[in-house]
């Protein structure tokens, strides 16, 4: 029916925490089966990890922009949500990124309305 939205945070300080080391070989297999059962694949691999910009070639941790853009492209490839805004950053008293707040849907208005939200909220101090 496509008519399903939803609004999902991405942990992505649990996720750095627990899975994304800097040294991939390092990863606990439990924690890497977590995220891959979340991620829905273990393409979370390629979207964390890069061989480029380094001399020697050495898989090395990407960006929390990074990881969260692919996901956001997976919500909107192997999910099919039509509409998925960038999300939101939910960040702590220190200005870490605690998670994404992303929203999903197959309706324009609802995205459109998301986004004025999110624009609303977007680096706004509580």
């Amino acid at each position: 029916m496509r008519s399903i939205e939803i609004f999902l945070n991405f942990p992505i300080m649990d996720i750095n925490r627990n899975v994304l080391r800097r040294d991939p070989t390092a990863i606990d297999p439990n924690q890497a089966d977590r995220l891959t059962r979340y991620w829905g694949d273990d393409s979370w691999r390629t979207a964390a990890y890069s061989t480029t910009g380094n001399l020697f070639g050495y898989e090395e941790k990407t960006s929390n922009e990074v990881v969260a853009s692919a996901f956001r492209e997976r919500l909107k490839t192997a999910a099919g949500f039509d509409y998925v805004p960038p999300p939101m950053q939910m960040i702590n008293s220190k200005g870490a990124v605690l998670y994404y707040l992303y929203f999903a849907s197959q309706k324009p208005v609802a995205s459109r309305i998301v986004r004025a939200i999110f624009k609303k909220y977007q680096g706004r101090e509580e």
